[in-house]
């Protein structure tokens, strides 16, 4: 005698299993304002998120990572914040977060499950900080809670080195 066993998931019941964790992101907005200044550098920025309790997770760097011999990494710690909560501790260039300084404008990137992991729920916030030689640094915090409710953003200005920050979290 043989038995046989058919389980069958409806779409919603699948997507309830596989949804949130495919779903999960992190969509942010940076611009880095034009500067009439004499002499202009690209800023060097770091993205990570920060729970109390938890280590700080690192998201992105921006800064000259084609430099001869590695050069553009001994400017990092000037991205103080970040170099304290995270940066020191990373090798460089880090795969999967190192990327090139940008223009001033408005850049947009996502971070997906893959560059999150799991978050667990919480009070979090998002830093944005950017440091430019001959010239400031800046830090805009977005704080906000996980799991997201639905349509939840988060949006702050810097007033030198940053403009308008903004993210909208998805679960």
């Amino acid at each position: 005698m043989q038995l046989s066993t058919r389980i069958v998931m409806t779409g919603a019941a699948f997507a309830g299993l596989v949804g949130p964790a495919a779903a999960q992101s992190i969509d942010l907005t940076v611009t880095i304002p034009r500067l009439s200044v004499a002499e202009y550098h690209r800023p060097y920025v770091a993205i990570w998120l920060e729970k109390a309790g938890a280590p700080a997770k690192t998201l992105a760097v921006w800064y000259d990572h084609d430099m001869k011999d590695n050069e553009g990494t001994k400017w990092l710690r000037d991205v103080r914040q970040w170099w304290r909560a995270s940066g020191r501790g990373l090798t460089f260039p880090a795969d999967g977060i190192t990327g090139a300084t940008k223009a001033p404008g408005t850049h947009k990137m996502s971070f997906g499950a893959d560059a999150l992991g799991k978050l667990e729920a919480g009070d979090y916030t998002l830093l944005v900080e950017a440091a430019r030689e001959v010239g400031g640094r800046e830090l805009v915090k977005l704080p906000f809670s996980w799991p997201p409710k639905p349509g939840q953003a988060a949006s702050a200005a810097g007033s030198e080195e940053l403009g308008a920050v903004s993210a909208t979290f998805k679960r």
